[in-house]
């Protein structure tokens, strides 16, 4: 197996389990807001904020992964 594959494999691997974290999160995150919300309508205001806050931060997780492979598959010979 050449080098260049090795590295091309290596990025696919590093990607699929580095999203998996991010895409865990949210699934979490959105459940958990679901529930809350089922159990107590009434913080409705409070629930959603803090929920689209932290689904912004594993966002943010997943795009610095993305950048990491990015630079990878550019920099890295």
């Amino acid at each position: 197996m050449s080098p260049e594959i090795m590295k091309m494999v290596t990025i696919g691997l590093i990607g699929g389990v580095g999203f998996f974290g991010p895409a865990l999160a949210l699934g979490l995150i959105g459940y958990s807001a679901m529930q809350s919300l089922g159990r107590n309508p009434e913080a409705r205001g409070a629930i959603m904020t803090n929920m689209i806050l932290i689904g912004a931060l594993a966002e943010a997780i997943g795009i610095y992964i993305l950048i990491v492979c990015i630079i990878l598959a550019m920099v890295v010979k």
